[in-house]
């Protein structure tokens, strides 16, 4: 049992309160995954400026300002990191691609759970909300959120096996369930090149969904295989920097609600999540379809 909570505004003068309604609404799924977390942040000027690539990293091995100038020597621009124990957030003006391989060059035993021009992902180990406060998520703005609380099931309660996985630029998935067939569809992948970070089988669905993007298939289209690629019981929020997705199963028993107002679209796991949203009372409130493939996109 896993809780998943996302936020995608329509009305930039929510903007600023992102990260405290992503935390109210991470805080009441506390209970179906106490022991690890991740979350997801699009367009918080701290994390993510305009004009640098950012780069979340775990398991770092040098402090904060060694890796700065270990990363700037090898880009050739100022690169800054921000220590957010156990996360490691570096970011700089170049592109994402050139910095995760700079990160790699410099910092090989470092494990990159995130990457692009928008997003910000941290993960760790603890209490949710716990997590959330010290690394600053209340105070965070931005125009899309994802957050997840973890009760593992198929893996180690590790910070890497949290969710978000973010395996391509700027794309985050997060899962409550679990796939029966992940082995083989990850062996598939292997064998066309893919390398896989953990066992998890999160992971696997969401380098699935990165290769159909990265052959220019649209987010739909690539829920909708992975739909007819994947076995087992699911409930799916998948994230883009102009696109926020939901996607069940064909039994659908893991639970999903969705509100959405003209101001904005939520998803979790159950309805207390989204009960202090501004506006709640006007929304208009459902369940995802069986195997429907919701999706809304960045004005």
């Amino acid at each position: 049992m896993c809780g998943i909570v996302g936020l995608h505004l329509r009305d930039p003068e929510l903007y600023p309160r992102l990260g405290e309604l992503l935390t109210g609404m991470l805080d009441q799924m506390c209970d179906r995954g106490p022991d690890s977390a991740g979350m997801s942040i699009y367009g918080d000027p701290t994390w993510s400026p305009t004009g640098s690539a950012t780069v979340s990293l775990l398991e770092s091995p040098f402090p904060a300002t060694e890796l700065a100038a270990g990363l700037s020597g090898q880009t050739g621009v100022t690169v800054s990191v921000t220590d957010l124990d156990p996360t490691t957030v570096v970011h700089g003006p170049t592109s994402p691609e050139e910095l995760v391989a700079a990160v790699r060059a410099v910092a090989p035993t470092a494990r990159v759970i995130g990457f692009g021009h928008d997003v910000t992902v941290l993960k760790g180990m603890g209490y949710p909300t716990d997590l959330a406060n010290r690394f600053g998520l209340p105070g965070a703005s931005g125009w899309q959120g994802v957050a997840h609380t973890r009760m593992a099931t198929e893996s180690a309660v590790t910070a890497e096996g949290s969710h978000p996985f973010s395996v391509g630029p700027d794309q985050c998935l997060v899962h409550n369930g679990s796939f029966s067939n992940h082995m083989s569809i990850k062996h598939e992948l292997e064998r066309d090149g893919v390398l896989f970070d953990s066992e998890n089988d999160t992971e696997v669905g969401a380098r699935y969904v990165a290769a159909q993007l990265a052959q220019g298939v649209d987010l739909e289209k690539a829920l909708l295989m992975l739909n007819e690629t994947f076995d087992g019981f699911y409930t799916l929020l998948v994230s883009t920097s102009d696109s926020f997705a939901v996607v069940r199963d064909a039994i659908s028993c893991k639970p999903a609600v969705v509100a959405e107002t003209d101001r904005w679209v939520a998803m979790a796991s159950e309805f207390r999540a989204l009960a202090e949203l501004p506006g709640v009372e006007t929304a208009r409130i459902f369940e995802p379809e069986p195997e429907e493939v919701y999706v809304w996109h960045r004005q």
